[in-house]
């Protein structure tokens, strides 16, 4: 394949480095291919229809944005969006989860005009830079605390919100796998988050065998379980979407509300993996920006045909550029290996989701590079970025650590007399934001 395929004009391929870091990507987003059945699964959808529909999504939108707009950043089912879809729309609303796939395919009808008349891009541009390192370590938090809950190694606390687990089999297999993975990366062994990945793996098969008991936190005695090798690709939620009802009055909140949902999700993934991985044009913003939300937005549009919630840029991806991934290939390899999964789905139970989670603990190390860059002394910047950086773990929601310090960074701005740093774009951000939080 010529380089052109996947290299930004001026780029080399180093298809060693792509390659690791397309299988680094997948292996920490890899979760989703059974996550996400299991969600909307709860909507009344079937559970192997959903699973059906997330390989080809992660699949083709990622392969897309690596050839079209040349982006290391895996495209999948969202996670958060899928809980929105199921409890909020589907349960809380009654809403028909036919339906629902129909507001989805609308979203991403908006979602692409948007993109392709470049209104998405100048968002991107009216988002202060300073709010964007401060994006970038928030979701580092984020993937961090994702991985210590996936360890168990933090569970909740209803006197303290959350708490240390507990010291056993699951939290010292966790701890070990984070500290070979750890020294692997510090020693800048290419592949290390791959390794640990592996070697977490191999740590834990003998809980549950010779040792220890998973039910209670897994729902399975053993951690890595062998549940078969092959099932058949259910294509029974294809197409199987109410375009007409969809367009309903009543639906018009559920369609903003996961277009406002996805846009700064996927927005702010960009933005934070951007400047993690440096990954920037001479002016400052992500590379292939138009291009990339194009794609995202063609995810979002094929999830509600295809019978999934809105496809979404992974802040996993972050775990691929730490490994070299630059180019566009990464994003290739990694959908490419989705595909096997629309027949060997039994084979994910053999990697337990604590496996990745010394990897996801480790990105957010990465993520914390911008925060340095933060103007950590004018309390008029530091107090925003503060905000977004802060609510992004807390809130369990990237979108609402946006929304705060989007509206922080407004309100602080207009009334000390700094007018000049809110341009009319994000005053427009900002009225969105305020509707959001009332449709909620």
């Amino acid at each position: 394949m010529p380089e052109s395929w996947f290299c930004r004009k001026g780029e080399s391929l180093n298809y060693r480095n792509e390659i690791i870091a397309g299988v680094t990507t997948f292996l920490a987003s890899m979760y989703i291919i059974v996550v996400n059945p299991a969600i909307l699964s709860k909507a009344g959808m079937p559970f192997s229809g959903v699973l059906t529909a997330t390989v080809f999504v992660s699949a083709f939108s990622s392969i897309a944005m690596g050839i079209y707009a040349k982006n290391p950043i895996l495209i999948a089912p969202g996670m958060g969006i899928n809980a929105f879809f199921t409890y909020s729309v589907v349960i809380g609303m009654n809403v028909k989860w036919e339906v629902a796939l129909g507001a989805v395919f609308w979203s991403g009808i908006i979602f692409i005009l948007l993109s392709v008349f470049n209104i998405r891009t100048y968002v991107v541009r009216a988002i202060p830079h300073q709010l964007r390192f401060a994006i970038a370590g928030g979701i580092g938090l984020f993937i961090s605390l994702i991985g210590l809950e996936n360890a168990r190694f933090v569970v909740p606390n209803s006197s303290t919100i959350i708490s240390f687990g507990s010291l056993n089999e699951l939290t010292l297999t966790f701890v070990a796998g984070l500290f070979i993975t750890a020294i692997l990366v510090v020693k800048r062994i290419r592949g290390a988050l791959i390794l640990g990945i592996i070697i977490t793996t191999v740590l834990s098969v003998p809980i549950g065998r010779f040792y220890g008991d998973a039910t209670a936190q897994f729902g399975q005695s053993t951690l890595v379980a062998w549940n078969g090798l092959l099932s058949k690709p259910d294509f029974s939620l294809f197409f199987h979407l109410n375009l007409v009802d969809s367009l309903s009055l009543s639906m018009v909140p559920v369609v903003f509300a996961l277009l406002f949902t996805d846009l700064f999700d996927s927005l702010s993934t960009f933005i934070g993996v951007a400047e993690a991985g440096n990954l920037l044009d001479e002016n400052g913003e992500p590379l292939n920006i138009k291009e990339s939300l194009i794609v995202d937005a063609f995810a979002t549009t094929v999830s509600g045909l295809f019978g999934t919630s809105s496809g979404t840029s992974y802040i996993e991806s972050a775990t691929g550029i730490e490994e070299g991934g630059r180019t566009g290939l990464t994003a290739v390899v990694a959908g490419l290996l989705f595909l096997p999964f629309i027949f060997l789905s039994p084979l994910l139970s053999v990697i337990p989701a604590i496996a990745s989670a010394p990897a996801l603990v480790l990105v957010g190390v990465f993520m914390m590079q911008p925060v340095i860059k933060i103007n950590w002394s004018d309390y008029d910047d530091a107090i925003p970025a503060f905000l977004a950086f802060i609510l992004i773990p807390l809130t369990y929601s990237i979108t609402q650590g946006l929304i705060w310090g989007f509206l922080s960074w407004t309100v602080i701005k207009l009334v000390i007399g700094k007018k000049n740093e809110v341009t009319p774009t994000l005053i427009v951000i900002d009225l969105f934001a305020i509707l959001a939080l009332i449709l909620r």
